[in-house]
């Protein structure tokens, strides 16, 4: 067993974990199917960073995933008003906002601690 280095021995490690898939845990092939596994997840996560979503996208698809509408975060965000300005972007997430939505609707901090492209207001001229 060797590091992960190129493409090519990406490939064929996840050749190897699909070779060993179901390998008894405590077991040489359990051990070697767990090493290859723990390789795998660090060169992908160097060579294919996924970026967490947007806060408020995610608020949205989370909100979707549960047959909820935007009333769902009334009382989670706050008023009416305050969940329609943060779904428009008006107004960023505070952390108390934060805190609701992960225990309420399970959505990770990490996601929702990003910043917010909060919209600029219109100067008068």
């Amino acid at each position: 067993m060797k590091p992960i280095k190129t493409e090519s021995d990406h490939s064929a490690a996840l050749r190897e974990i699909e070779r060993l898939w179901g390998a008894k845990e405590g077991t040489a092939e359990g051990d070697r199917l767990d090493v290859l596994a723990t390789l795998v997840e660090a060169y992908e996560e160097t060579h294919f960073p996924i970026d967490f979503p947007d806060p408020v996208e995610a608020i949205k698809f989370r909100l979707e995933q549960q047959g909820e509408d935007k009333k769902a975060l009334v009382g989670v965000i706050g008023n009416r008003t305050r969940v329609y300005e943060i779904l428009r972007r008006d107004r960023p997430l505070s952390l108390a906002m934060i805190r609701r939505l992960n225990a309420k609707f399970h959505i990770p901090a990490e996601v929702l601690i990003r910043p917010v492209k909060v919209k600029k207001k219109r100067q008068a001229a």
